[in-house]
């Protein structure tokens, strides 16, 4: 399921550089996703550290083995470029690149006839998705309009050409509350839900420093500012993650790609460094709701392997530059 990394992939086509535009709907909607989502930035550096987990590996329904992940790290980049404005100052195309490389050591590994160690695994991730979005007006209330084409890759071939198109209306606006609507339509056959309803609502408490944060389907959280240049987060966040394989097998030969789906609990810790630098903390306990390979470009729940994996801790640090 990629439903948090089309959501995502919407938010980040109102660029940082909106926050130079005089047009008060895209500087309002720009600081508000680059203050959200560290990953829409000029650029944004984060690794993750996960601990020790226990996992099971189904292959075609059958268990084939249980094994141990010792040690698993993540190591993300991201920038984010505006490649045009139009003079109205509602109309921008701009460019994302995403690189992600994964780190997997494992302990002992027991199928049915013997127990063995595995060899450690490297994988590498790149995207580049090209978006258009338009700021408009429908039934007097504000609306962001999107469409955006992504290719990705691995470290060997191109692999697939994905789209989508969305669009989110400002429902609400007034000094404590936001709340939009939206709806996003995904061009991708491997996508399980090819229509995703979106909505996001924004509270902050009366008389307090506390603010309520939610995004359906991908974080509830709740904030407040801690020091004078820092921002302390708490709650859950959804989190999707997906690479190629290039399986060579008896049973499995050719491109395969792995798709994970994760529920992030713990603590977010931001504060600036200097005027146009953010570095983030994050840590807590990540309970793997679906790992699935499927082969490249089917739906995932038609996978072939299946692995169930325990929960286990994280970490997660980050620096991301925003000079607007």
């Amino acid at each position: 399921m990629k439903v948090t990394n089309l959501f995502l992939t919407t938010l980040l086509t109102t660029i940082p550089a909106l926050a130079q535009k005089t047009d008060s709907t895209a500087i309002a909607a720009g600081k508000a996703i680059t203050s959200k989502f560290p990953t829409t930035r000029v650029f944004d550096l984060q690794y993750q550290q996960s601990g020790p987990s226990d996992y099971t590996t189904k292959v075609l329904g059958n268990v084939f083995e249980k094994e141990t992940i010792q040690n698993h790290s993540r190591l993300k980049a991201a920038a984010n470029i505006n490649l045009y404005k139009s003079k109205s100052q509602r109309f921008f195309i701009t460019n994302s690149f995403r690189y992600k490389y994964e780190s997997f050591s494992f302990g002992t590994i027991q199928n049915a006839t013997t127990i063995f160690s595995r060899p450690d695994a490297d994988f590498h991730y790149f995207a580049n998705a090209v978006s258009g979005t338009y700021f408009g007006q429908l039934f007097k209330k504000n609306v962001i309009y999107n469409a955006t084409a992504t290719v990705d890759a691995d470290q060997y071939h191109f692999q697939r050409v994905k789209g989508m198109v969305s669009a989110v209306m400002l429902i609400k606006k007034t000094e404590r509350t936001t709340f939009t609507l939206g709806a996003l339509f995904s061009i991708d056959p491997s996508a399980i839900i090819p229509f995703v309803p979106i909505a996001t609502y924004e509270y902050q408490f009366k008389d307090s420093p506390w603010k309520l944060d939610f995004i359906l389907p991908q974080r509830f959280l709740v904030k407040r500012p801690l020091f004078e240049n820092g921002r302390l987060s708490l709650g859950t966040e959804m989190a999707s993650e997906n690479f190629y394989l290039s399986l060579n097998t008896d049973a499995f030969k050719g491109t395969y790609e792995l798709n994970e789906l994760a529920l992030r609990s713990g603590i977010t810790y931001e504060h600036a460094l200097g005027k146009n630098f953010i570095g983030t903390f994050k840590g807590g306990i990540a309970n793997v709701l679906s790992s699935r390979i499927t082969e490249r470009g089917e739906r995932t729940n038609h996978y072939v392997i299946d692995n169930k994996q325990d929960a286990h801790l994280y970490f997660n640090a980050g620096v991301s530059y925003n000079p607007f």
